[in-house]
């Protein structure tokens, strides 16, 4: 499919949607900036460690709420910055998890599961403080009618346990990821690490995966333990080369540190950031305008060399 028609098919107003990538890694840009242009309003967003990707989204607007593990754009960000400000301003409403939660909220997702056990964040107050109300919760079939529950193990201490906390599964109506090759049968290959990216994509009702590179399902088929998106999670496959830029693409280009302190610099005013949405995302149709806009210098700059992955001799401050 094309991008647009991808976005216009699966991701509507009040859609659950989660994208893949973690901070500046891998995050599916290209359709974030697509969702932003045909202006898709009230999206419930889950998202495990982003950055570029679910920031961009909540300053155009798109999020009415949010359920995260962490958002940050490494040094450029600590904290996402129109994140931060939708937070503070109670523009969007917010619930958080631990990394790991997340992580096993989509893996109980993809196994079918209602929830999974953990330690993690007991004696915190992840448990007691809930982002969404009861009354909330009960509104909407979609949310779970409690955050966490703690309970006693039902196999007492063994292994020094006592108390587990039970995380509700995630089932988005769409996820999008961003991988590095893709056949049109929906065979998807991330190189590098994969973070949720694959418990999302299994977790998912509907799921829409862009690429850099769109091959031959023979080329795939040769070396199968590298691939770890299953054609049949797959709903729509898009060809889109720099699909992440500008977060890196590892194998492929290295984030871009001039556009992401530029972004930094529009993100903290209204006005700039008004103007940034004009002219890197409402004034191009499609990525490839927005590389051209860029210019070819910098594309060249954060080329990745084959042996490490990464740019090399990039300037990243």
């Amino acid at each position: 499919m094309r991008l647009e028609e991808a976005v216009r098919e699966y991701v509507r107003d009040g859609s659950h949607i989660s994208i893949g990538g973690f901070t500046i890694n891998r995050n599916p840009m290209a359709a974030v900036y697509e969702i932003i242009r045909q202006k898709v309003r009230n999206l419930h967003l889950y998202v495990h460690s982003n950055g570029q990707g679910a920031d961009e989204l909540i300053g155009a607007g798109c999020i009415e709420k949010i359920e995260i593990g962490y958002g940050g754009n490494g040094k450029f960000a600590a904290t996402c910055i129109r994140f931060k400000k939708a937070v503070q301003e109670g523009t969007i409403e917010i619930e958080d998890y631990s990394n790991y939660q997340m992580t096993l909220r989509f893996l109980a997702g993809s196994m079918g599961l209602p929830f999974l056990p953990t330690r993690s964040s007991l004696g915190t107050d992840i448990i007691n403080k809930w982002g969404f109300s009861r009354g909330m919760r009960k509104n909407d079939p979609k949310i779970p009618n409690q955050k966490l529950v703690v309970m006693d193990s039902p196999f007492g201490d063994w292994m020094d346990t006592e108390k587990v906390v039970l995380v509700p599964a995630i089932n988005t109506d769409v996820t999008i990821l961003h991988v590095q090759k893709a056949d049109r049968q929906g065979t998807g290959r991330i190189m590098g690490l994969t973070f949720a990216d694959v418990e999302q994509a299994k977790s998912a009702k509907r799921l829409i995966i862009t690429c850099e590179e769109l091959v031959e399902t023979d080329d795939l088929r040769s070396t199968p333990d590298q691939n770890q998106i299953p054609f049949i999670n797959v709903d729509a496959v898009v060809h889109v080369p720099n699909g992440a830029y500008p977060t890196a693409c590892y194998k492929y280009y290295d984030y871009d540190p001039v556009y992401l302190n530029d972004y930094a610099r529009a993100a903290h005013d209204e006005q700039l950031f008004k103007e940034y949405l004009e002219e890197y995302v409402y004034s191009v149709k499609e990525q490839k305008e927005l590389i051209a806009l860029v210019g070819k210098e910098r594309i060249e700059a954060i080329k990745a060399d084959p042996r490490t992955g990464y740019a090399v001799n990039l300037k990243r401050s």
